[in-house]
């Protein structure tokens, strides 16, 4: 009975201390899974918060360009409703004189138009009305001719100037030093509009009033999209080399495009040319052929009125025809 009671005790002792070491075990084993199940979802919690702040950023980067689009909009906005002052022409043609010669020419233009027709014996009327033609007229439309010249000089070599700053930004330079490599070396008009650009920088302009100015001289929507990128680059950051490439690749293909179109509308354009030139060609042949046939249309009231209303409504129909032809894009 005693030898029972002995195994009995011992078994009971061996069962305590195997359970002992097994609850002794049970804890470190718990503290590892739970260290396991918080780095398991502790993990996506970080990943999410790193989400969470690169969602806010771009909403934020966003938000900056809206802002920034939103801005240039307003102030495109309030420059098409100001109205472009003679000075602001005369930059954009290029021109060093001041408004005041201007008008002198205007009026000396004028004065000289309005001896030549008394001289041969035209009536005073026509002579006032021809001389304020030519005096107001003749000046801006030579004015607006050397500007469309100086423009599309200026779009030609745009995209190649944009190529400049593309391949100095990726080489390491600096925009500033970009824009100066272009105020030294790229044809005019771009040198000259680049080097005031330069030289507004550096007495303290800021890059964005410097590109507005320029615009205001150089209004083309190639120019406007150079500075719309450009300040949205100096407010948001971003790949400018990228941004700039994209968009000499788009300045490209609109040049492109507007050679197809004038190729095109060629015909159209030498049809127009031919048309309008008929009338006082036709006048010249007659008086030429038959001297004196057509003097009744110089020298009475009803032939000098019918002459005048000629020369308006060709005036009006070359109008309509050059706004048929000409596409802008």
């Amino acid at each position: 009975m005693s030898s029972d009671l002995a195994f009995i005790f011992a078994a009971v002792a061996v069962f305590i201390a195997i359970a002992g070491v097994g609850f002794a075990l049970i804890p470190s084993g718990n503290k590892r899974q739970t260290e396991r199940v918080t780095q398991a979802v502790g993990a996506p919690l970080h990943r999410g918060r790193r989400h969470t702040a690169a969602l806010d950023m771009a909403a934020q980067k966003k938000k900056q360009i809206q802002d920034s689009i939103k801005d240039i909009e307003e102030r495109q906005k309030l420059a098409r409703k100001r109205k472009v002052s003679l000075k602001a022409r005369i930059e954009q043609a290029g021109m060093t004189f001041t408004p005041q010669q201007f008008w002198i020419g205007s009026g000396v233009i004028g004065a000289i138009v309005f001896v030549t027709i008394l001289v041969l014996g035209q009536h005073i009327l026509i002579a006032a009305g021809l001389s304020v033609s030519a005096g107001l007229g003749l000046p801006r439309w030579i004015l607006g001719m050397i500007t469309a010249k100086r423009q599309k000089k200026f779009t030609e070599n745009f995209a190649d100037a944009l190529e400049i700053i593309v391949r100095g930004i990726k080489s390491g330079l600096p925009l500033h030093e970009c824009l100066k490599i272009i105020a030294a070396d790229t044809p005019e008009p771009i040198k000259s509009e680049f080097q005031e650009l330069i030289e507004g920088i550096a007495v303290g302009v800021p890059v964005d009033e410097g590109l507005r100015r320029m615009t205001e001289r150089m209004p083309l929507p190639e120019l406007n999209f150079f500075s719309i990128v450009l300040t949205i680059q100096q407010k948001t950051g971003g790949n400018l080399a990228e941004a700039l490439g994209n968009l000499a690749i788009v300045l490209r293909s609109r040049k492109m495009m507007r050679e197809k179109i004038g190729a095109l509308s060629s015909e159209a354009k030498a049809s127009a040319g031919i048309i309008g030139a008929l009338p006082p060609l036709l006048l010249v042949i007659i008086s030429l052929v038959s001297p004196g046939y057509t003097d009744v249309l110089f020298t009475q009231p009803k032939g000098q009125f019918l002459l005048i209303g000629g020369v308006v409504w060709m005036g009006i129909g070359i109008l309509v025809m050059r706004g048929m032809i000409n596409f802008k894009m």
